[in-house]
């Protein structure tokens, strides 16, 4: 028999990315809407494990509204919801539960400059948002079977339009300017297609604690932005340094992934240039020529 893995959030940026990787591992998958089971509801969340029984949950739901998701009060009403659905999902004899962690939870102070970053890093979150997902962490630490994905940063396809890339390209599919900062900060960037995967690994997996879930590759902003405006055959219209750069920026956030190649086995490369290139395709440009 299949076992069963309820993945909350499961029409999300991450969620949605995650169902094909995991029945291709064969789970039985179940994504429910929120109108289906609100998590906010205790009394939802009892009857929803109470019905599907779950062996496995991947919990990729949050509070993520873009701009606001950083300093929100909701951080704390999430907190306390994933508590309560890990606890209920152990209670009724769920074996697995994978929460979605972050980059954020760790210090970012320049005397903690160990590269890449590994999952023993001092935790320090310095947002509301990071703070949430660190307590939940914690919580979770002591319970069997818990494993905690910390993610860096992604891109994909039903990305919001503000975020780096889908701004980047849309303006260069109208044949606007793209305004960007100095893009000097390295990042850890990867594709919604391979942390779905690597989630999947993950849940099929019996690893425990944090596992940082990146590509292990740093890239400065500007050479991402560079690259789409190639792939968008527009490098004439890329505007590096017309805005701002944020104060206190981290110069450097990269994963160390020795975790997850070594001990979850998950050996898929990144592909990172490629999926930046698809991303040009999938917001809706065409690669062309500049006009003359």
């Amino acid at each position: 028999m299949a076992e069963r893995i309820l993945v909350t959030g499961g029409s999300g940026f991450i969620g949605r990315a995650v169902l094909a990787p995991l029945r291709a591992r064969g789970f039985e998958v179940h994504a429910p809407a929120r109108a289906e089971a609100d998590l906010l509801d205790t009394t939802a969340t009892r009857a929803l494990l109470r019905d599907l029984r779950p062996t496995h949950l991947l919990h990729c739901a949050w509070y993520v509204a873009h701009g606001k998701f950083w300093t929100a009060p909701e951080n704390a009403d999430w907190l306390e919801a994933s508590d309560f659905l890990a606890a209920t999902f152990a209670e009724s004899g769920g074996r697995r539960f994978i929460g979605l962690g972050t980059c954020a939870e760790y210090a970012d102070a320049a005397g903690d400059d160990d590269l890449p970053w590994p999952e023993t890093r001092r935790i320090a979150p310095a947002t509301p948002y990071g703070r949430a997902k660190a307590e939940l962490s914690a919580r979770l630490a002591q319970r069997p079977g818990t494993a905690w994905a910390r993610l860096f940063h992604l891109f994909g396809p039903g990305e919001h339009p503000d975020r780096l890339v889908p701004s980047i390209v849309t303006a260069l599919r109208q044949g606007r300017e793209a305004r960007c900062a100095s893009g000097r900060p390295v990042r850890d960037f990867c594709s919604t297609s391979y942390i779905g995967r690597a989630l999947a690994a993950l849940a099929a997996s019996e690893v425990t604690g944090p596992v940082n879930i990146a590509s292990g590759e740093g890239r400065s902003i500007a050479s991402v932005a560079r690259l789409l405006a190639e792939a968008a055959g527009r490098p004439d219209l890329l505007r590096l340094g017309a805005l701002p750069d944020r104060p206190n920026e981290v110069p450097c956030m990269v994963a160390d992934i020795t975790r997850l190649r070594r001990e979850v086995g998950f050996a898929d490369p990144p592909n990172v240039e490629q999926d930046l290139k698809g991303m040009v395709g999938a917001v809706g440009i065409e690669p062309t020529t500049p006009a003359v």
